[in-house]
């Protein structure tokens, strides 16, 4: 541990809730609640000592009880429901949010998780129970790009396409910090700020080299959305180096990019360990005083660890002044006050959600609902879902099937009451059914004892569900997983262990298979995907993932997810993960036809696409382009159908993306009916990035393609309904864009 040992008055009880507002404004004038909150923060930052200010820097900042400060721990997690703190809702993993295509689904588990924070925070601290994760400064979500397979914390993010990713950030950004006019209900903070997807193993001395064009086009996006429009108060900073420059005291990304050209008001905080990386690992400085020196200046309000109690020895070195420290702790303390940490609880209207909102009945329907919506149906050969819920016996087969680990990912809270995959089928199906289970074998490692018992079910039953794939255990962040050789990212992406030696043994007895995926990443899973008749993707699903899965798999819900990523057929497709250029990765650069693309998913119903109409088949370089659709279910049962559209630049001056999605809307149409559906395609999305970052939209002509899918041949060659496609022209001279 570098820097100052914590002062004593650490080390004094926890203060009650109703400490922070008493006292005399006279005495306090930061608890007077008719100045406004950034001037209320520098009046309590200028009563502090140098020795304080420091240690008010580091995550956990003990209390100063002479200035009615109560200790506040900074470090707390929200990925998919309140995290480490304890009974929580606990909802689908975020790629499986992702995975629904549904903005207004993840804002509304958005908005419950932080009732749910809300009412949990001021349950403890009216307790005088005020740790680690008990706090209201959520550092979530991921909003990093998942482009390599293989990195393990994929599963936290929101895929692999920056609209889609910035489009889910915002939702649950918004949905986090509420819509009160003056105080934060709680405060998000998009990470890892940036270009940062592995190698994990290499996360605390990689530099990640990008050019000025991939950044701009794909690396930062969704934190720009997440900042400008969903005016997140925190952003958090990432581990490695970004073309030299450690991202937690990067000029260029926290000072050029984040705060002056993006306006961003609020607090930078590091990842944890990040500011002892800068000497320890990165080699940039020498010492714990430089390295804090460093980040302070450069734009990183709060360390994660205890390297900024190093700053009074920096002030006295010269490396930093005690005028750019106040800057930081101001942003801080400006951020609890929004808050309302220092008003009296009833004037905060959050402070009054009852604790009897966590977990309760209702968002563990909202659970369910969301899981629902993330399910995938990736191939359903001859109609096999749904499956009849008259069936006389039922095969469940596979490690993962009663497995609790495979519900929660990482970053997860503590359900009250969970369902797995086993017993959500057991419930669903007709009393007198007959359900086989058997393992079969391990997730990884393990023999072939299991298989005699898995052969007997199948053989036994009228069909077999298989739940096969990846575990928490498997993929994950460095140091969180157990069974990695890759420090938390896969080396491969195929079934792990025995278990494709498993599915072509059941397959083999000729019984009716539905193979069933828990993941969080890509599978290649060419041999199923050519001899398996249905296959489902379920993620990381939530507490209630097995009801879930069983309502789908029964055809109480229809299936209408969209993968978020794209499924190569092997790693021999995918450039080496250490090469952050995106020549050949995702469906926006890719050279090879995957295996499952993104934005694909079937539905037991069909749609058809007619009447593409655009306002105009040629706008102004720089306008916005209104265009409008026909969808119709032409089958026989209602679902939902996820509406996708896609911009394709025919002449542009530099490489643009082969397609890149543009707008998407969930809906839901019942049997006959049919629905126009209409978007505003933003200039943003028309633009070319220049080689030198700089956001243009250049005259020419474009393609515009709308349906369930992205219209590429591999999707349809599934099942994917037909596209309609038009052409529109930019006219004019070329329109530049804010970056």
């Amino acid at each position: 541990m570098f820097g100052l040992s914590r002062p004593a008055e650490a080390l004094t009880e926890p203060m009650e809730e109703k400490t922070l507002s008493t006292g005399a404004a006279g005495e306090r004038p930061w608890l007077n609640t008719d100045l406004p909150f950034e001037e209320r923060a520098r009046l309590l930052v200028s009563a502090m000592t140098l020795e304080e200010k420091a240690w008010q820097m580091v995550n956990h900042a003990p209390g100063i009880e002479r200035l009615g400060v109560p200790p506040y721990d900074w470090w707390n997690e929200c990925l998919h429901g309140v995290a480490r703190a304890g009974v929580a809702t606990v909802f689908p993993q975020a790629i499986g949010l992702a995975a629904t295509w549904n903005t207004d689904l993840v804002h509304r588990i958005a908005t419950v998780i932080s009732d749910e924070a809300r009412a949990k925070h001021h349950e403890f601290a009216r307790r005088g129970d005020r740790g680690i994760y008990k706090g209201l400064t959520f550092w979530s979500p991921n909003i990093n790009i998942f482009r390599d397979p293989r990195w393990g914390r994929g599963q936290e993010t929101y895929g692999e396409c920056p609209f889609l990713t910035g489009r889910i950030g915002v939702a649950f950004v918004t949905g986090l910090q509420g819509d009160h006019p003056k105080y934060l209900k709680v405060v998000a903070t998009p990470k890892h700020f940036a270009v940062h997807s592995g190698p994990e193993k290499d996360r605390h001395h990689f530099n990640a080299e990008v050019s000025p064009k991939d950044l701009r086009e794909t690396y930062l996006p969704a934190f720009r959305d997440c900042v400008v429009e969903g005016k997140a108060w925190s952003v958090m900073g990432a581990y490695n180096r970004t073309n030299g420059e450690p991202c937690c005291a990067s000029p260029t990304l926290l000072q050029r990019i984040l705060r002056e050209e993006w306006g961003f008001p609020g607090y930078v905080v590091s990842d944890c360990g990040a500011i002892c990386d800068i000497h320890a690992h990165h080699r940039v400085t020498s010492s714990p005083a430089e390295s804090a020196a460093l980040a302070v200046r450069n734009g990183c309000d709060l360390c994660c660890g205890d390297t900024y109690t190093s700053l009074t020895e920096a002030v006295r070195q010269g490396l930093i002044t005690v005028e750019e420290i106040d800057r930081a702790l101001t942003r801080l303390y400006t951020a609890l006050f929004r808050l309302g940490m220092f008003d009296p609880p009833e004037s905060v209207p959050y402070a009054s959600i009852p604790y009897e909102v966590n977990d309760c009945d209702e968002h563990r329907q909202l659970a369910r609902e969301a899981a629902r919506q993330s399910i995938v149906l990736l191939k359903n050969k001859g109609g096999l879902l749904p499956l009849p819920k008259d069936l006389k016996s039922l095969a469940v087969i596979g490690p993962n099937a009663d497995s609790l680990d495979v519900l929660l990912g990482n970053y997860y809270g503590i359900p009250s009451r969970y369902v797995t995959l086993l017993e959500g089928i057991r419930r669903k199906v007709e009393p007198g059914a007959r359900v086989f289970y058997a393992p079969g074998c391990a997730v990884t490692g393990g023999g072939r004892e299991g298989f005699a018992e898995a052969l007997a079910a199948a053989e036994r039953a009228d069909a077999v569900v298989m739940c096969l794939g990846l575990s928490p255990k498997l993929e994950g962040e460095e140091g969180e997983v157990a069974d990695s050789d890759g420090g938390g990212d896969r080396l491969h992406i195929h079934l792990p262990g025995l278990q494709q030696e498993l599915l072509e043994a059941v397959c083999g007895t000729g019984k009716p298979v539905v193979l069933v995926l828990t993941h969080g990443s890509p599978l290649a899973i060419p041999w199923a995907a050519e001899h398996v008749p249905a296959i489902l993707s379920v993620w990381y699903p939530g507490e209630e993932g097995g009801s879930a899965l069983a309502d789908v798999l029964f055809g109480d819900a229809v299936p209408g997810g969209r993968l978020p990523f794209t499924t190569p057929v092997s790693l021999e497709d995918v450039p080496p993960f250490e090469d952050y250029r995106m020549d050949g990765r995702t469906y926006r650069f890719a050279k090879k036809e995957p295996l499952f693309p993104f934005g694909f998913g079937l539905s037991y119903t069909t749609f058809e696409y007619a009447g593409l109409r655009l306002k105009s088949g040629q706008i102004s370089a720089g306008e916005p382009l209104e265009l409008s659709v026909e969808v119709a279910n032409t089958g026989h049962c209602a679902g939902d159908e996820v509406v996708q559209c896609y911009i394709a630049d025919r002449e542009a001056s530099v490489r643009t993306p082969v397609r890149q999605l543009a707008a998407f809307r969930r809906i839901t149409l019942q049997p006959g009916e049919r629905r126009t559906v209409s978007f505003t395609i933003q200039p943003r999305q028309m633009a070319v990035v220049t080689e030198d970052g700089r956001f243009v939209v250049e005259p020419g002509a474009f393609l515009v393609t709308v349906g369930g899918s992205q219209g590429d041949a591999r999707s349809l060659a599934l099942g994917a309904a037909s596209c309609v496609q038009a052409e529109f022209e930019a006219c004019g001279a070329p329109a530049e864009l804010p970056r």
